[in-house]
């Protein structure tokens, strides 16, 4: 399982007895004491890398279960005006949370918001949704999303989230 999979691994002499990883993009970062064998760094590398898959599995919807989400959504917050045809995950949006095509109602959503909790997730669905019904980000665009209770909320926490990963601030 770990051969398909780039890490990348950092030791540490602070780091004394525990072993740590997480994704970085498609690079996975595995942790561990720089006292550690060759054996030992095998061997964690491959337990942590089938630890962080299976979180992910359970963690993260399908494509499918996104699709259906999104049709929840459009029933209760925009009155069912709208049905997305396509909701996917996709790596290569590095500044934007979501993206949608008007023209054949297919939403993207960006992989670095699946170990973001749901609320969050249901926004930016709901706003590329709300795309679909009014395109730009004028009044009538704004009035829709606020029907979501937590927009606000999500949208402070996806403006943490990018100060800290140092991406541009965005407006919309």
């Amino acid at each position: 399982m770990v051969d398909a999979v780039q890490v990348e691994v950092r030791r540490s002499r602070k780091r004394r007895r525990t072993v740590s990883a997480y994704r970085d993009g498609e690079l996975v970062v595995v942790l561990m004491p720089a006292r550690f064998t060759r054996a030992e760094e095998e061997h964690w590398v491959d337990a942590m890398v089938t630890r962080l898959q299976r979180r992910e599995q359970r963690v993260r919807p399908s494509d499918q279960a996104l699709l259906e989400r999104a049709h929840e959504l459009s029933m209760r917050y925009l009155d069912n005006r709208v049905q997305a045809r396509s909701v996917r995950w996709v790596d290569n949006q590095q500044s934007r949370w979501g993206s949608c095509t008007i023209d054949d109602a297919s939403i993207r959503m960006s992989r670095r918001l699946q170990v973001m909790p749901s609320w969050v997730v249901d926004y930016v669905l709901l706003h590329e949704l709300t795309h679909l019904v009014v395109p730009g980000h004028g009044p009538d665009f704004w009035m829709l999303l606020d029907r979501y209770p937590r927009t606000e909320r999500a949208r402070g926490y996806l403006e943490g989230v990018a100060g800290v990963a140092g991406l541009p601030a965005r407006d919309d």
